[in-house]
């Protein structure tokens, strides 16, 4: 089955807030975080539930890039094939950031 990922507007300032740093911290290393991410949402579309953590009390799982110290957050709604990503953060920062957002 091919999962239907759908990434909310809200990320997208996610990936380019951390590429920014990243790139500042070394040329080119912004656009390698923007293609792990990539890779992590193509592997969504493959198998959400692969390789990821779930949270304890609420339908919402993340993964973590190889290279990064992100999460990437997402819901699955089983019944209708889809996997919303509702937030990238560092992995550091506190849950209640996410929170917000589901």
């Amino acid at each position: 089955m091919s999962w239907h990922v759908v990434v909310r507007p809200e990320v997208e300032q996610d990936v380019a807030e951390a590429a920014l740093w990243y790139e500042a911290q070394r040329p080119g290393l912004g656009a390698e975080f923007i293609e792990e991410i990539i890779r992590v949402w193509d592997s969504l579309e493959e198998n959400p539930f692969l390789n990821s953590r779930r949270h304890s009390d609420k339908n919402i799982r993340w993964r973590y890039p190889q290279r990064f110290p992100y999460r990437i957050i997402y819901e699955i709604a089983e019944s209708e094939g889809t996997v919303v990503v509702a937030a990238i953060l560092h992995a550091a920062r506190h849950d209640r950031h996410w929170h917000r957002r589901v």
